[in-house]
């Protein structure tokens, strides 16, 4: 069973910058697509941003591409959403997530996630 930690989340000002964590158990972390994905309350959770195993190919939902960079440390066992010039409209519950399977990493069919970890933007 994989454990998965999120990190980082806060009140930061539009415009802001903050820089997600989410710390894996899994020894065997490089074996995982990484994924982040985010819920506003009302909302259904929505796709973010994916990463595969050697941090190769990144993926990003349109309203973050240019914004949000996700990258991995697998000697950490470790991957980082950096989320630049946020808008009110990011505030959400930030859960990261890990996959075996290499096939539409936009959707939530996702093996482990983590707690959530919450962002909130003023405006």
């Amino acid at each position: 069973q994989v454990q998965l930690v999120e990190s980082g989340g806060g009140l930061v000002q539009a415009g802001g910058s903050l820089r997600l964590s989410c710390a894996a158990s899994e020894r065997t972390f490089s074996n995982y697509i990484m994924g982040w994905f985010r819920q506003a309350p009302g909302k259904e959770r929505e796709f973010v941003a994916a990463i595969t195993w050697s941090g190769q190919n990144t993926y990003y939902a349109d309203s973050v591409k240019g914004r949000f960079t996700i990258s991995r440390d697998n000697a950490k066992n470790t991957v980082y959403l950096q989320m630049n010039s946020l808008k009110p409209e990011d505030t959400a519950v930030y859960y990261c997530a890990g996959r075996t399977k290499y096939a539409n990493v936009y959707n939530t069919d996702y093996d482990y996630w983590g707690q959530g970890t919450q962002v909130t933007v003023s405006s």
